[in-house]
């Protein structure tokens, strides 16, 4: 840049010399000349100077990348690869280092470019790819982003990473049992324990959808045993225990969509999270009905909500009889607080895609 900045401030004397030159020697009196042309030379030239780094766009504040940074190094390489655009190889690289430093689009481009030139035969291209894309924002697991782990667990069905992801997609698409199965293959490598932790609260998850998938409708209104009405009256019980409760309606735009007799769940979820819900209930499906979802009424023990955190309520009524979600499935969502006591109110109005 201060090559930059030299050679323009020589143009600018060069420039400035040409025009003032013919002023000085027309002048009647050339001494009286040569001052005020210095004066006008100083001004414009000093003026440009300071005005230059206000209108410019250049970033000055903000020091060159050094030459050794990772993305200097990054361009380097996609330089070459633009010579060699058939080095396989190379655009993995790539791919992964565009990941490291966050530019998941570009990472996505060079991924692609490795599966095309693998002719979808890389498993990690694939998983680079699906990475890629669901970090860009561009698909999620049960999209393009899952198909892709999918491939990529059929070319090499031993990959860890490529059988937690496709568990993980499963899971995503209601695939149960399938997610499971991963999951528990997973177990089988021995992981670290910290791994092996989570591995086990996805399959207990899994396995709670399953049961509650295959339970007994419960009514709001189904009366309790003595004993456990009045262990829900102790203070002890009852501080312990934080209620969602909510007012379920259905829409008549969507109310012929529900099949006679399909039972009705009610999930609750942290806001943009996908995966088995925090905690659940199976009930019949009668409307309006109101429902008190608990805190112990979560998935996997203990791993319920909290008074004051933020939920995702969503009601369905599940025509295929399981907590496993189907196309035309209608449904209703909110976003309440945990413990408010203002019964929120669900319309179900909508039918899932």
């Amino acid at each position: 840049m201060s090559g930059f900045v030299l050679v323009a401030a020589l143009l600018t004397l060069a420039a400035l010399g040409v025009v003032a030159y013919p002023l000085v020697r027309r002048s009647a009196q050339p001494p009286a000349a040569w001052p005020v042309a210095g004066v006008l030379v100083l001004l414009v030239a000093g003026g440009a100077a300071a005005l230059y780094p206000i209108w410019s766009n250049w970033s000055w504040s903000q020091p060159a990348a050094a030459a050794d940074s990772p993305a200097a190094m990054v361009g380097r390489l996609a330089r070459r690869l633009e010579r060699q655009p058939d080095d396989l190889q190379g655009w993995l690289l790539l791919g992964r280092s565009y990941a490291v430093i966050e530019q998941f689009p570009l990472s996505a481009r060079a991924y692609q470019r490795a599966d095309t030139l693998a002719k979808g035969q890389s498993a990690e291209a694939l998983m680079g790819l699906g990475d890629a894309l669901i970090n860009a924002g561009r698909s999620e697991f049960s999209g393009r982003a899952g198909r892709l782990f999918e491939q990529a667990l059929e070319l090499d069905p031993n990959s860890v990473k490529a059988l937690f992801y496709s568990a993980i997609a499963a899971a995503e698409r209601n695939e149960l049992p399938v997610a499971r199965g991963r999951f528990a293959r997973l177990l089988e490598g021995n992981p670290p324990p910290e791994v092996r932790r989570v591995i086990e609260e996805q399959i207990r998850a899994l396995d709670s959808m399953a049961l509650l998938a295959g339970a007994a409708p419960a009514s709001a209104a189904t009366p309790q045993p003595a004993a456990a009405t009045a262990a829900a009256a102790t203070p002890a019980a009852t501080a312990a225990v934080v209620t969602v409760p909510v007012r379920i309606t259905l829409a008549a735009a969507v109310a012929k969509a529900a099949n006679a007799g399909a039972p009705l769940f009610v999930l609750a979820r942290i806001p943009g999270q996908r995966g088995p819900p925090l905690a659940a209930k199976r009930l019949e499906a009668g409307f309006p009905q109101n429902v008190d979802l608990l805190s112990t009424d979560a998935m996997i023990a203990g791993s319920g909500f909290a008074a004051g955190q933020e939920l995702e309520i969503v009601a369905r009524i599940a025509n295929g009889g399981s907590a496993i979600s189907r196309s035309g499935d209608p449904f209703g969502r909110v976003v309440v607080k945990a413990g408010d006591k203002t019964r929120a109110v669900i319309e179900i109005n909508q039918l899932t895609p």
